[in-house]
C-alpha cells in the first residue's frame, strides 16, 4: 500500500497567522479546518487557519512527525522563507488538492462518533 503523509502550513484569510500540521490526508484535512472556523477550542479553527500555502509530502510516517516537530519550532521569520520560496505569491492552494469549496463536507470525527 502506497501511503503518502503530509506536512503543511495552512493560514488565515488575512495571511496573518500560520499553522503547522500534518495529516495522511491532506484534502480531508483541509475540510475539517474549515469545518471548524471559528472555533474557539482549536488553534486552527479560532484563527481560521483553513487556507493551504505550503506542503510537503513524504511516504514515512515518522518523517512527517519529525519535520513537523521542526517547522513547528521555526521562527516565523524561517517559516515564511520556505513558504515564499515554495509558493512566492502566497496563493491559496486549497484548490490544487481538492474541489474548494467542499460541497459535501464532513468531520472524520462525526464518522467515528
Amino acid at each position: 500500500m502506497n501511503k503518502s503523509f503530509s506536512v503543511y502550513i495552512t493560514t488565515n484569510p488575512k495571511k496573518t497567522v500560520l499553522y503547522v500540521g500534518r495529516t495522511e490526508d491532506l484534502g480531508q484535512r483541509l475540510i475539517e479546518h474549515w469545518l471548524n472556523r471559528g472555533d474557539k477550542d482549536t488553534f486552527a479553527g479560532k484563527y481560521y487557519c483553513y487556507n493551504l500555502i505550503y506542503w510537503e509530502s513524504t511516504k514515512y510516517v515518522l518523517n512527517s512527525i519529525e519535520r513537523e516537530k521542526q517547522l513547528k519550532n521555526w521562527s516565523r521569520k524561517k517559516k515564511l522563507k520556505l513558504i515564499e520560496g515554495f509558493n512566492p505569491n502566497w496563493k491559496f492552494l486549497n484548490q490544487d488538492i481538492l474541489d474548494w469549496p467542499p460541497q459535501e463536507p464532513f468531520h472524520r470525527k462525526d464518522i467515528i462518533s
